[in-house]
Order: structure tokens, then C-alpha cells, then sequence
């Protein structure tokens, strides 16, 4: 009897270790499935998550890239040439906004007065002025025209060559005389002296030379500049102290072409006729004085015709 219970011991424990085994064994089958099925699982996640990542951190950069390169195209130079003005640049070049967009994309190069532009001004046209670069340009333009006024006239752009080649013929026939007229080709508008109520002193102080806007205006004389900018009623003007000391006033101008302090000879042009401060029209209001003020005004085309001037 003992020996039989001792065969059946060994035997229960083979059973018991081998269904434990079967138990390790069908854990140890387990874990590795579960496992290669959360691997499986994780790796298109993890795939499908860098790729997102990657492409939403690359769309920005590529449109703000496209948006600078859009804009830097957009933007464009423009050169003043003789007789311009802003409305008129603004309509040609199809400004959105018309001439006060451009005054403002361009305030730090035009200034205060968006009357006074000159040629070789560069302006940005949609978008706005490098102050440093355009600014640079600009200040460079009048001291050339100052101290070499062929030079300037030959800077500007090819539509205004011959009217430049006119004024610098004009200048050299006037030499001979010395005087000669403010302005070519112009018909009298309102003569000296016409009374009315318009006007301060209750008459015309000067004479109207009637003239497209951008048309050459010249120094009847040998002189120097006294003031030469912003007049109030008299728009863009000009005084110039001439050698007889007489001094001659010229308004109303679409760009001045001269500075305070410069010498002048006659027939030398000094800016372009135009429409600015109370005016009706384009014109050239021309006065010759006593003094460089108001109020001190003498016939001006008596002036010129006894300076040998035919009007």
C-alpha cells in the first residue's frame, strides 16, 4: 500500500507541473501577440501624427514666402518726369486710392506738400517708399539741377528731352539780351490791374499767362532765388531778386525746380506751370515787384518790354 501511494504522488505532480506549464506557456503565446498588435497599432498612428506635423509647420512658411515674393513684385519704381504731377501718375500706373495712396506710400520722400514734386523723384508705386534709398535720390536731384541745370534736364525721362533741349536754346538766345519771357508759347489770361473783389488789394496784381499744367517756366533774368515753396493762395511760387534789383514772382507752379539761395541766369528753367493754391485753372501768375512782398507790384509786362521783351 505505501508503494502504490508513493507512485501516485510523482505522478499528481507531473500533472500539476505540466499544467502549470501549459499555463506559462499559453501566457508566454499571449503577451507576444498583444504586444505585436499594439505595435502595429501605434506605428501608423505615429506615422500618419509626424506627417501632419510636418506639413502644418511647412503651409505657413510657404505662405508667408509666396506673400513676400507677391509683394516685393507688386511694389515698383517710378520716375518723376516734367510735368507729372501725383493725380496724374496715380491714373497711369492704376493706383488703388488714387493720388493720396500714392502721397502716403510716398510721404517720407514727397514731404510735407504733395504739390512739390520734381523731376527724377523716385516714388513707390503699391507699396511704400524706402525712405533711406528714395530719400537719397531725391535730395540728389535738385543740387544737379542747382549747380548743372543740362545735366538735370538730360536725367529726366525721354518724353521731356526735346522740351529740356528747347528751355537750354531758349536760355542761350536770351544771354544776348539778358531778359526774356516767363514762359513760351502762353496766351494772356487776366491782364494787370483788372479790378474785382477777388482779389485784396481789389486788383489784379499781376498778369495770367494761361498754360497746360507741366509747361517750362524761365527766369526773365540774371538773379538769385529769395524764397522758392508753399505761398498760401499763390499755391507753389518763386521769387527771384533779380540783377536790377527788381524781383519776380512766379505762382501757382506744379513742381519748382529750384532752391532759396541759387543763382539763376536768364532763361534758365526754374520750375512747371500748374494749378495749385486758388486757382480756377492751370496758368502762370507772373509778377514783377519793387520788394519780394506782397502789395509792392509794378506793371510786369511794361517791365519786360523796356528790357527789350517783345509781348
Amino acid at each position: 500500500m505505501p508503494a502504490k501511494g508513493k507512485h501516485r504522488r510523482p505522478k499528481s505532480q507531473r500533472l500539476t507541473r505540466s499544467i502549470a506549464a501549459a499555463g506559462t506557456g499559453g501566457a508566454a503565446l499571449a503577451l507576444p501577440l498583444m504586444g505585436a498588435a499594439g505595435a502595429h497599432a501605434a506605428t501608423p498612428t505615429a506615422a500618419v501624427s509626424g506627417a501632419s506635423e510636418k506639413t502644418i509647420t511647412a503651409t505657413p512658411e510657404k505662405g508667408a514666402a509666396e506673400q513676400v515674393a507677391a509683394k516685393k513684385k507688386a511694389t515698383k519704381t517710378y520716375t518723376v518726369k516734367a510735368g507729372d504731377y501725383l493725380a496724374k501718375i496715380a491714373d497711369e500706373q492704376d493706383v488703388q486710392g488714387g493720388w493720396k495712396r500714392l502721397y502716403s506710400d510716398n510721404r517720407s520722400v514727397i514731404g510735407s506738400d504733395p504739390s512739390l514734386i520734381h523731376p527724377g523723384l523716385k516714388l513707390a508705386i503699391g507699396g511704400k517708399a524706402a525712405k533711406a534709398g528714395l530719400s537719397q535720390s531725391s535730395t540728389k536731384a535738385p543740387s544737379t539741377q542747382s549747380s548743372k541745370p543740362s545735366e538735370a534736364s538730360k536725367t529726366s525721362a525721354s518724353p521731356t528731352q526735346d522740351v529740356a533741349d528747347t528751355s537750354a536754346g531758349q536760355a542761350a538766345a536770351s544771354n544776348s539780351s539778358g531778359f526774356s519771357l516767363p514762359i513760351e508759347g502762353a496766351t494772356i489770361g487776366t491782364a494787370y490791374k483788372t479790378a474785382g473783389s477777388m482779389w485784396s488789394s481789389g486788383y489784379h496784381t499781376g498778369v495770367d499767362f494761361v498754360a497746360p499744367t507741366g509747361t517750362s517756366l524761365k527766369a526773365v533774368g540774371a538773379g538769385t532765388v529769395v524764397s522758392a515753396g508753399w505761398g498760401g493762395a499763390y499755391g507753389n511760387q518763386v521769387v527771384i531778386k533779380l540783377a536790377d534789383g527788381y524781383y519776380a514772382q512766379y505762382a501757382h507752379l506744379s513742381s519748382i525746380g529750384v532752391s532759396a539761395g541759387q543763382s539763376v541766369t536768364g532763361g534758365q528753367q526754374i520750375g512747371l506751370s500748374g494749378a495749385t493754391g486758388n486757382v480756377t485753372g492751370p496758368h502762370l501768375h507772373f509778377e514783377i515787384r519793387t520788394t519780394p512782398d506782397y502789395g509792392s507790384d509794378i506793371d510786369p509786362l511794361a517791365y519786360l518790354r523796356s528790357k527789350g521783351v517783345t509781348v
